[in-house]
């Protein structure tokens, strides 16, 4: 995205559930990031209704659909280079080397943000069902070059 200020909306781990809070989450949001364990197309064409979706292959994803899906992805973001990938353990480059500001992942089921050096990590945890830990999402605002990052929790139905 080409703009100086966006709002992404931030999820993994949905297992074939999207809780209708993420719709009204994720409204305002100009893209969403997907870090895997999406588990049917049907949750990413319901995540298109409410902004572009950048998505990536979790090792539950299977099927023609998840084929398709690159198990990481680059995008660039307001001018912002954030690499998604969905288990951190199998990052393959150096982020500071490769120009990456933000590494997005999932596959722990726990939120986590950390900054390493010039890189943030971030796990938005698990939208889908709970295992041990509160569900949650992630919105991240980037403003010129300014990235502020939130954890949202998510209702238990």
């Amino acid at each position: 995205m080409e703009a100086d200020t966006v709002n992404v909306g931030i999820l993994s781990d949905t297992h074939n559930w999207l809780r209708p809070e993420i719709k009204t989450i994720f409204a305002d949001c100009d893209c969403i990031l997907h870090a895997g364990d999406i588990c049917s197309l049907e949750i990413l064409m319901e995540l298109e209704k409410i902004a572009p979706v950048h998505a990536v292959r979790g090792n539950m994803d299977n099927g023609f659909w998840a084929q398709a899906l690159p198990e990481r992805r680059l995008v660039q973001l307001a001018g912002v280079g954030i690499y998604i990938l969905h288990n951190v353990a199998r990052l393959d480059l150096k982020p500071e080397s490769a120009g990456i500001r933000v590494v997005v992942y999932g596959h722990t089921h726990r939120a986590k943000i950390q900054e390493r050096g010039d890189v943030l990590y971030l796990n938005p945890g698990s939208a889908g069902p709970s295992r041990g830990s509160k569900a949650s999402v992630a919105r991240m605002r980037i403003d010129q070059g300014d990235i502020q990052v939130q954890i949202l929790e998510l209702h238990e139905p």
